[in-house]
């Protein structure tokens, strides 16, 4: 058995014993509060005719499944499914809500899942009178409690199109006692057309109020998926197989519930009941024919008609909620483009006023983000069930949470927020600090076709951007040209943006090609110290001006800008751009130009909700558990203090230095070892080749070079900073790393243009043309990108590394793909670019191309460096000379006569041959005794051979 070394000094001894203690100490706790199992859950599945519509002799068929816990009577809460889905999309947060106690009734909406009908968004005559007769039947259950005055205990939850479900029926059937509506809509006609523009200020007092205006922006990217995921389920038949009647129990389970719960966005495609029934020729789907005429007008138009309007409002919870007086949980995401924050602050405006109360809370998810988490999710269930029973805690007050800048391991940190009352619904307003905004007015185009269009986001995607700048260009950018701007200054402390900020500008029309009306865009970027922008949860308010004067004269307008919740740290500032088109909107399609500037005095009116920060709250148990590890890693952090002392960030005695790598690893799970203990350092003007064969661990380097992987070990330092992920160093970094991509209908110099705009960093740094003159693209800079060949695409991606001049530029295989002609001209824009006097780190495996375009070399081999110095020192170490003679038949004769010698061969007047340690003088001495001239002897230099020697030939 293999002896196991012990700490040889006493304090390490007690320490370790310590350490030993705690994990066992945790382990037991873990053991002792470890999850028993979920309570059992009897589930219940059943059709229940419906009446298809007032005076309609037909019926519906409504798929329905009842949960019961393990003891009733209990209290009753109706769970509706998202747009797309089905009750099986709320079978986890049903189970979940049935093992805390209820009685929970879910089921298939029309035109959902095996429910026969058509989908009329909520209603009030089709899925509202639905789920007002499934109200119907849970009070008529014995299985469901009553309160104290006799009436049954039901309450109502749902996400998305489920929570419109909630408010709806809320407010239109008093037996609901309470309602918990999750990321879901109160004006459907303001989600899907908004207008953030209006001649005066917002009177609301609360921290999201939006400006709700008529006449709006329709929504196309988002209606466009939630309409695809309706008319691609054909209209259902009966179902083959029929549901149990009530009473009869199909299933008997323990299963907990998953993490997606109820409250996932159901934006997805329809279940797999619903794509089993192949969809008919009707481009209406199963959309009443109603809301199928209201989308296909504004698909077509881009606007909504009064008839349209009124359809919206009439399916809108807005047109009910002021009736409710039940108690009300609102549940909003702040990574939301489809229903922002400023749809729950009118819902809890609307609901204060009718007289009921009203608690909400903002999480970091939604369409955008992620359905609500274990913890959030009990929030939820402990206030239904204290509303419905009189019994525990409901929660108080208004929370959000803040999700910082900064990543721990890839993921961001999270703070929740808690204050007394969600401002403005009584008494004081919200808070706005008045933050000034500078910036000339400036003339916008709105190009031909609305083409390019501006990228505020990518539906249903934006999370993948949120708070971090190295993946906000690809979610966000503004073609040049398109685009005012305006900033405020560098904030001297860290403020943090909770809601929707106001400003007013003025908008004109170009005299010279008037227009009646103008449709813009409205972001508000973070932008770092940097200059890197980011723009939080990728929101964006489109606001249309009409009546604007055919002479130029202005229109002052106050714009309200989406609800966010954002840290701006301190050095950071805040940019307005207003621009002309985005992609995710219907924007109209003939050229315009407009003047945009600030209304004078404007400022940036910024919500600010002050309250207590806390962290997310645990079970007892995990706490003690949690506090257990805790003690763990404090000893074993003291342990390794001892150790070793903390790299400093910066060293100021390689401020000079473009690159240094020392004693770096990347091993991964199972052992493998990519990188191992590989140092080097590049000195300024050089171009080093990295070398090896393909699996040698250069694109690893490279890629722990770029901060996009964290090293095991070792260190990598550029210009004296320590390389982690999103260093600031890197803006000094130009690369070829991860490959390039490109718009094809956008020229060469737009698709620069572009990239550097979605930077965020001023034009004049961008060195366009030095950038293109390295490159040597010539006028087909000018061309469309589809036209490119491989090489010029290359060299375009080599101009984009170069853009801002960087003083180190890193590349990983540039003349992949390319011709020799390409590779030639590949080596001379990277050695006009070295001319410049900046260093170059080139990865490759084509050893010809090293060795004529690097000064110097790095050989790795699995993983290791085996070589490093000057080209021409390499090379020269493979022990072959070369011997330019006057007889090259004799001397190859000679040469192979002499011990030792081998691969002797002929070019020319030249000679070559591997001497094997043999000296070269002594070579020269047998080809002069043989009575061979002699004109020049020395080194073969040829990368090749060395190369080969270093790692065999195998590789």
């Amino acid at each position: 058995m293999p002896r196991i070394p012990l700490p040889r000094t006493r304090g390490s001894r007690l320490a370790a014993v310590a350490a030993v203690v705690l994990v066992a100490a945790a382990a037991a706790t873990v053991w002792a509060t470890r999850d028993r199992g979920p309570a059992p859950v009897r589930t219940q599945d059943a059709f229940v005719s419906m009446p298809a519509g007032p005076g309609s002799p037909d019926q519906v068929r409504i798929d329905t499944t009842t949960y019961y816990p393990e003891h009733t009577p209990a209290p009753a809460v109706l769970l509706a499914h998202g747009f797309g889905g089905d009750k099986s999309s709320v079978d986890p947060q049903a189970r979940e809500l049935a093992q805390r106690g209820f009685v929970v009734l879910a089921w298939s909406a029309r035109g959902f899942g095996r429910s026969t009908g058509k989908i009329g968004l909520n209603d009030p005559d089709g899925e509202v009178a639905d789920a007002r007769r499934l109200v119907d039947r849970l009070a008529a259950s014995h299985d469901v409690a009553t309160g104290s005055d006799g009436a049954p205990e039901i309450g109502v939850t749902g996400a998305s199109y489920g929570g419109s479900l909630s408010l709806l029926l809320a407010g239109t059937d008093h037996r609901v006692r309470a309602l918990a509506p999750v990321i879901t809509y109160n004006d459907l006609g303001q989600a899907l057309v908004p207008n953030a523009a209006a001649a005066t200020a917002p009177s609301a007092k609360t921290p999201a109020a939006g400006a709700f205006s008529p006449d709006g922006v329709f929504k196309k990217s988002w209606a466009g998926i939630f309409f695809s995921a309706g008319s691609g389920a054909a209209a259902a038949s009966t179902p083959s197989t029929e549901a149990p009647e009530a009473g009869q129990p199909t299933s008997d389970t323990g299963g907990t519930a998953g993490n997606s719960g109820g409250t996932a966005p159901q934006a997805a495609a329809p279940s797999a009941a619903a794509r089993a029934e192949r969809p008919s020729a009707d481009p209406c789907g199963r959309f009443t024919a109603a809301v199928c005429k209201a989308y296909e007008e504004l698909a077509t138009t881009g606007k909504a008609s009064p008839e349209t309007v009124a359809l919206l409002h009439r399916v809108s919870p807005s047109s009910v909620t002021g009736k409710i007086t039940a108690p009300t949980l609102l549940v909003q995401g702040e990574s939301d483009t489809l229903f922002g924050l400023d749809q729950s602050d009118a819902t809890a405006r609307q609901i204060t006023a009718a007289g009921g109360s009203v608690r909400t809370i903002w999480y970091t998810g939604g369409h955008d983000g992620g359905v609500p988490g274990p913890q959030l999710r009990a929030k939820i269930g402990d206030f239904l069930w204290s509303s419905l029973t009189g019994q525990g805690d409901p929660g108080h007050g208004f929370s959000y949470d803040v999700q910082g800048t900064l990543r721990a391991n890839g993921t961001p940190s999270v703070r929740t927020v808690n204050a007394a009352a969600y401002p403005g619904l009584a008494g004081a307003g919200t808070e706005r600090k008045q933050v000034a905004l500078t910036g000339p007015a400036q003339p916008i185009v709105r190009p031909a076709g609305a083409n390019p269009a501006a990228v505020s986001g990518i539906p249903g995607l934006n999370g993948l951007a949120s708070g971090t700048s190295r993946l906000a260009p690809l979610f966000s950018s503004d073609p040049p040209g398109q685009a005012a701007q305006f900033g405020t200054a560098p904030f001297d402390s860290q403020l943090v943006l909770s809601g929707s900020s106001t400003v007013r500008l003025q908008v004109a029309t170009d005299p010279a090609h008037p227009q009646p009306e103008a449709v813009l865009f409205a972001k508000l970027y973070d932008v770092g110290q940097d200059g890197t922008r980011v723009l939080p949860a990728n929101t964006v308010a489109p606001f249309r001006v009409t009546g604007l004067p055919a002479d130029g004269m202005p229109v002052d307008v106050t714009v309200t800008l989406p609800g966010v919740v954002r840290p701006i740290d301190s050095g950071h500032s805040l940019r307005l751009v207003v621009g002309t088109t985005d992609q995710a909107y219907s924007v109209p399609t003939q050229p315009a130009v407009f003047r945009v500037g600030l209304a004078p005095g404007a400022a940036l009116a910024v919500p600010v909700v002050p309250g207590a920060s806390v962290g997310a709250p645990l079970p007892v148990g995990q706490l003690i558990g949690i506090g257990a590890t805790l003690l763990v890693a404090i000893a074993v952090v003291v342990i390794a203090a001892i150790r070793r002392r903390r790299a400093h960030d910066v060293d100021p005695e390689l401020a000079g230095t473009p690159l240094v790598i020392k004693g770096l690893r990347k091993q991964y799970a199972g052992g493998f070892t990519a990188v191992a203990d590989l140092s080097f350092r590049v000195e300024p003007g050089q171009v080093l080749g990295l070398l090896g064969p393909n699996g040698a661990g250069k694109t690893t380097t490279l890629r722990m070079l770029m901060g996009l992987i964290t090293p095991t070990a070792g260190e990598i330092r550029v210009f004296g900073h320590r390389i982690t992920p999103g260093a600031p160093v890197l803006s000094r970094i130009g690369s070829f790393v991860e490959g390039s991509g490109f718009l094809p209908h956008l020229s060469g110099k737009a698709n620069l243009e572009l990239y550097w705009a979605a930077t965020g960093r001023p034009a004049e740094k961008a060195h366009f043309t030095e950038a293109l003159e390295i490159a040597g693209l010539g006028d087909a800079v000018h061309r469309r990108v589809k036209t490119y060949s491989q090489g010029m695409r290359q060299r375009l991606a080599i101009a984009q590394a170069m853009l801002g001049l960087p003083e180190l530029m890193v590349l990983d295989e540039p003349t992949n793909g390319l011709d020799p002609p390409q590779i030639h001209q590949m080596r001379e824009v990277l050695q006009r670019y070295a001319a410049t006097g900046r260093t170059v780190v080139v990865s490759s495996h084509l050893l010809a191309e090293v060795e004529q375009t690097c000064s110097h070399v790095v050989v790795m081999h699995r993983g290791r460096l085996v070589a490093s110095g000057e080209v021409g020192e390499l090379a020269a170490s493979s022990g072959e000379a070369t011997f330019r003679v006057g007889d090259p038949a004799a001397a190859a004769a000679t040469l192979k006569s002499v011990g030792g010698v081998s691969d002797v061969e002929t070019e020319g007047d030249l000679v070559h041959a591997n001497l094997d340690g043999l000296p070269r003088a002594d070579a020269v001495a047998a080809l002069v005794r043989a009575g061979v001239a002699v004109e020049q002897a020395g080194p073969r230099r040829r990368l090749e051979d060395a190369f080969l020697q270093l790692v065999g030939e195998d590789s």
